[in-house]
């Protein structure tokens, strides 16, 4: 009979798709917006694998089985991205980042939010005015600040925050059409530049070079920086895809584990994707992430903790 092939096709290959568009490596702008989906897709994909077990048929089990595979295949380099060895007894920080969407003016979830992670470091993007107003009293516990801004009027889209419970110094930026703020933390891991940056939609919310020339400015932002470096915000885009690799490709950073979802938080975490993230140099280890408590934003946060890398050993 023919009717349970299409059943099981129906019911597995739509989660293909995504999967297929990652496997490709392609750069082009229609297959990179499927490529953003390869975490619903494996959540997808397990579903129709249990639906199709309902049938009892061997020969259908085989192929659903192997669809699921291939989806997880696909989502595998963000969820285990290269983790690094953490040096044994070496200081251990928290950080905490998070676009907190320019139209939210709910600062008492801010603030329940970023208390609840006890954060060392906090990144912060798209700052409502309403947020911004209100900094002092939401990083109470984070004296060294640095803003994008000095003043972020009504229908802004936010300012970007940099504050931590550690010193703080600028760094002088190029002007350029990226939204981003580096400061030089001085913290017990030793000097560390940190990053808060959002890039632009992709295609077809924006034109299609949008994305591709703010990741070429944010690695020439950091061009000849020796010390280590971390990197947060909301990418507006999958690790995986074509701007993940290219940022990985022109800054040799390495993204943090990129599961659950980040957006949107209309949907449970585990069906959303992952847009938001904190990146490393190879001085540095994540030693775990997790999404925050919500902030009113359509954006849930990103917790991790890093840690200094193991030295490599001289040749």
């Amino acid at each position: 009979m023919l009717w349970p092939w299409v059943v099981c096709l129906m019911l597995t290959g739509p989660w293909l798709i995504p999967a297929a568009a990652h496997i490709s490596g392609h750069g082009h702008r229609w297959v990179d917006i499927l490529a953003q989906f390869t975490g619903p897709a494996l959540v997808g994909s397990i579903l129709a694998s249990l639906l199709v077990m309902l049938m009892k048929r061997p020969s259908l089990m085989v192929m659903a089985f192997g669809a699921l595979l291939l989806a997880a295949g696909a989502f595998l380099p963000q969820i285990a991205p290269p983790r690094g060895t953490p040096e044994r007894g070496a200081p251990v920080l928290t950080v905490y980042s998070a676009n907190l969407h320019a139209e939210n003016a709910d600062v008492e979830a801010v603030g329940a939010s970023i208390r609840a992670a006890r954060p060392d470091i906090v990144i912060l993007i798209e700052v409502s005015p309403a947020v911004f107003a209100a900094r002092q009293q939401i990083l109470a516990d984070h004296p060294y600040q640095r803003a994008s801004e000095t003043i972020v009027p009504p229908g802004s889209r936010g300012s970007v925050i940099i504050a931590s419970r550690y010193p703080l110094s600028a760094v002088d930026a190029p002007q350029d059409q990226l939204s981003a703020l580096h400061a030089l933390a001085d913290t017990p891991l030793g000097p560390l530049h940190l990053v808060g940056v959002h890039l632009t939609r992709p295609w077809p919310f924006q034109y299609q070079w949008g994305q591709i020339l703010q990741a070429e400015m944010l690695a020439n932002r950091l061009e000849g920086v020796t010390e280590p470096i971390l990197v947060a915000g909301d990418f507006n885009t999958v690790s995986s895809a074509r701007i993940g690799r290219q940022i990985k490709a022109q800054t040799g950073l390495t993204p943090a584990p990129a599961w659950p979802g980040t957006w949107p938080t209309g949907l449970p975490s585990w069906l959303g994707i992952s847009i938001d993230h904190q990146w490393r140099s190879d001085e540095l280890v994540f030693l775990s992430r997790q999404i925050g408590k919500r902030t009113g934003s359509d954006h849930y946060p990103v917790v991790t903790r890093i840690t200094r890398a193991r030295p490599h050993p001289p040749r």
